[in-house]
């Protein structure tokens, strides 16, 4: 497999092995090999390494390679049927569904944890203690970009902004843009940016001034490098935790993970056996590498789909119109 570990994986690859010791439900997978091809998201990334260094451990001999293409640049691949499997950060969009149904690449779609996207800056920032939606849009928006913190409040250092950001084909910055600065809305260009959280993480951690954003597996990981920012967006500071991701107090930026699956693929024993030991100790394996595990309903409600084999994304009405909404609302 793919031997690019990030820190979370990394430190998750300790912790899963003494898991299946510990009770991991175990699929058959006696005379299981073959190989299977993933890419796409480096916020799910951990999770799914995670997945495999657990699966192996447990006696599969399943070849398994996770890339680190960003949820775009994964589904680039996926839709034309070059992998298995797409790690995603957001949901399928319109325009790559009609790429894959184009290819006659056919999907079942299943949730598999909630992040929360998490704003930082150095340590020795003393003076950030939340921002609020405008501050941020000042910051990270196209239109007249801060270049002084100054610039953001009258009262803050007259020093330049630093900024870091995952790169333009990670639904990490997908999702973020649109929150921001709306889907017509652009964000600025003078960033400093990469497809690996980690690099950012050390960005950040050396300029005093910088700021940046990523993924919350990413901020547990790094606490004592870091300062999470509390985010006001009306309803007074809140900062990303298990219990606020969850409950969708820490809107706007709470967001379901995915993985997408393609149906041919599905056919294969490697790949089911794989997706069924995925959903029956994701729950587990999502909590050892520090993410926020969906409750028990949603997690049913994707067995269920993907023991149907139901295709289609759930974020495209029949008109082809986005759905958004609680993944509870709108996954079904």
């Amino acid at each position: 497999m793919n031997r690019i570990f990030t820190s979370a994986a990394l430190g998750a690859s300790v912790l899963i092995v003494s898991a299946v010791a510990c009770g991991l439900q175990q699929p058959d997978l006696k005379n299981l090999s073959g190989s299977i091809k993933i890419d796409g998201s480096s916020t799910v990334y951990p999770i799914t390494t995670a997945v495999d260094e657990a699966i192996r451990e447990a006696g599969s001999r399943i070849k398994v390679t996770v890339g680190l293409s960003g949820t775009g640049g994964g589904f680039k691949r996926f839709v034309v049927g070059e992998t298995d499997i797409s790690n995603a950060s957001r949901p399928i969009t319109k325009d790559e569904v009609e790429a894959a149904k184009k290819n006659s690449v056919d999907f079942i779609e299943l949730p598999v944890a909630y992040d929360g996207l998490s704003i930082v800056v150095n340590k020795s920032n003393d003076f950030v203690d939340y921002l609020t939606m405008v501050d941020i849009k000042k910051i990270f928006g196209a239109e007249a970009p801060a270049k002084t913190w100054s610039e953001v409040r009258s009262d803050w250092p007259n020093a330049p902004i630093k900024v870091f950001s995952p790169g333009t084909d990670s639904g990490t910055f997908d999702y973020f843009k649109e929150v921001v600065v709306g889907k017509e809305g652009k964000i600025r260009s003078d960033m400093q940016v990469s497809e690996d959280d980690n690099v950012l993480v050390t960005g950040v951690a050396r300029d005093k001034n910088a700021i940046g954003f990523f993924g919350y597996a990413y901020l547990m990981e790094n606490q004592d490098k870091l300062k999470v920012v509390p985010v006001d967006a009306g309803k007074g500071p809140i900062t990303p935790t298990h219990q606020t991701i969850e409950s969708g107090e820490y809107a706007p930026f709470s967001r379901p993970l995915f993985i997408y699956v393609n149906k041919k693929s599905a056919e294969r024993p490697e790949v089911k056996a794989f997706v069924d030991f995925y959903l029956a100790n994701g729950p587990k394996i999502v909590e050892e590498v520090r993410y926020v595990k969906l409750p028990a309903a949603i997690t049913e409600r994707a067995k269920a789909n993907w023991a149907k084999l139901r295709t289609g994304t759930q974020y495209l009405n029949d008109k082809g119109e986005k759905v958004s909404g609680p993944l509870s609302k709108v996954y079904n």
